[in-house]
């Protein structure tokens, strides 16, 4: 926070770069958030399907409030991160990407580190230090998702689940404000100047 994000944000401003945080999250129908009510003496019931089943969202945000997000089924595996990769630069009309991500081993592989390279003058990478979730605003955008779209829907299949997580992400990408109180967390407070 001290040394490597200023020199981030100085490289940035000479290539008149885009700092990006990105993440990777799994949303279940089995998830359970906020609070309910009951009967005294009795256990509150919560319905919903019993199916199981889930999809994933890759999401990056900006300290201005900007944002970008793919939601997908299927595993997190490299040709997928390569296509969110992809529709980034294309998001950001010439403008250069600076993509700071944990180190996931889809964010390290070969054939991720070959398309980044081959994209350099669109695209460049930063790793968080490892085992630190906390220094990355994005994760406070995957929390608001799971509780938003939990506490609303009680999806019946997977697409239901996939319309109502593109939903809330496409009402919070209208909402620069929201995006920007990410990183207003104890631990992104570092984020917010650039």
């Amino acid at each position: 926070m001290q040394t490597k994000y200023p020199a981030i944000v100085r490289e940035a401003a000479l290539e008149k770069a885009h700092i990006f945080w990105g993440d990777e999250m799994g949303l279940r129908s089995t998830h359970q958030t906020g609070t309910t009510w009951g009967e005294k003496g009795k256990t509150p019931v919560v319905r919903k399907s019993g199916n199981r089943f889930s999809c994933n969202m890759l999401s990056a945000i900006t300290n201005h409030g900007r944002m970008s997000f793919m939601v997908f089924s299927g595993k997190f595996i490299a040709s997928v991160f390569i296509q969110f990769l992809d529709r980034l630069i294309r998001h950001n009309a010439g403008r250069k990407v600076f993509l700071i991500v944990d180190r996931h081993r889809v964010h390290r592989s070969a054939k991720v580190s070959e398309w980044v390279e081959a994209h350099s003058k669109d695209i460049k990478l930063f790793f968080l230090p490892a085992y630190s979730p906390e220094l990355n605003p994005d994760e406070l955008l995957n929390n608001a998702a799971k509780a938003g779209v939990s506490s609303k829907v009680r999806a019946k299949d997977q697409s239901e689940l996939q319309a109502a997580l593109r939903s809330y992400l496409r009402s919070s990408q209208r909402r620069p404000e929201r995006i920007k109180s990410f990183f207003k967390g104890k631990h992104v407070r570092y984020a917010q100047a650039a």
